[in-house]
């Protein structure tokens, strides 16, 4: 079982953000897998299924991002997995628009869902799948990451999505290391 974390604030007005790319790919996996997030409890959103026969659970926190570390405890305590059990997507502004990297575990790089999460759960060893959302050329940090796409970024961001949630199936069916083989290839859909 992999348990797929995806990190975003709750709330409409963070909808359709950069900041929520995880969320967002959490809600297109449940729709295509058809997986109901039908779980709510104190700290997560989730719900039970299968991707491509294997069993999933898909999951949003119900805090904020920096929070995000009780979320991630309580799933892997309640399911009784290892945090290598565990894949986090999430916003990277260390990447192009159009770019993911997956990787088997590593620091946080700033982004303050992971702190949360290496923090609640001691160990920094678990899957993520980074999304890229580019870093903002003159603009305020935390104005870029709060802030919507563009037009123009929407529809790379769409085909980004898309394709992150392919590599998640690819994950939960072939395994970390063949989805990694697979998807960390250098390509940016920005410039198709």
């Amino acid at each position: 079982m992999i348990i797929v974390i995806g990190l975003g604030n709750p709330g409409k007005e963070y909808a359709g953000t950069r900041h929520n790319v995880g969320f967002s790919c959490i809600d297109g996996l449940a729709r295509l897998h058809r997986v109901a997030l039908n779980q709510r409890r104190a700290h997560a959103v989730y719900g039970e299924g299968s991707i491509e026969g294997q069993p999933v659970v898909l999951a949003k926190p119900r805090t904020y991002v920096n929070r995000s570390g009780l979320a991630a405890r309580y799933l892997l305590d309640r399911y009784r997995q290892p945090p290598s059990s565990l894949l986090v997507v999430y916003d990277d502004m260390d990447l192009p628009l159009g770019e993911i990297r997956l990787r088997p575990q590593g620091s946080a790089g700033g982004h303050n869902g992971l702190k949360s999460i290496i923090a609640e759960l001691g160990t920094q060893e678990f899957p993520r799948l980074r999304i890229g959302i580019g870093h903002p050329p003159e603009s305020d940090a935390v104005d870029h990451v709060l802030g919507a796409f563009s037009a123009q970024e929407r529809a790379v961001a769409r085909k980004t999505l898309d394709v992150a949630m392919e590599a998640v199936a690819w994950v939960a069916a072939r395994g970390l290391d063949a989805a990694m083989n697979r998807f960390n290839q250098k390509q940016t859909l920005g410039n198709e």
